[in-house]
């Protein structure tokens, strides 16, 4: 099953990752307040990045190594996505 890593970005401009197997369906969860803690607080988000992904794991551990990346490394990220997507 295919799935996605995405970064969001917060209302209080602070920026969040997840990983989904339906992403306008999490994304739909995390403005209504249901998808997670942290950005139930910071409403409403919007999506900055997105990457299809293989499978499960590989988007689990694709989550994993962009939370440990600077915000500097993330705001990069989406600004690189950005310029190849116009």
């Amino acid at each position: 099953m295919a799935a996605s890593v995405y970064l969001l970005r917060c209302a209080d401009g602070t920026l969040y990752c997840g990983w989904t197997t339906d992403l306008e369906r999490r994304l739909a969860a995390h403005n209504a307040g249901r998808a997670s803690r942290y950005t139930r607080s910071r409403l409403p988000v919007e999506l900055a990045w997105s990457q299809a992904q293989p499978d499960r794991g590989t988007a689990m551990r694709e989550e994993v190594r962009i939370k440990q990346l600077s915000r500097a490394e993330k705001l990069a990220l989406v600004d690189r996505a950005a310029v190849r997507g116009r």
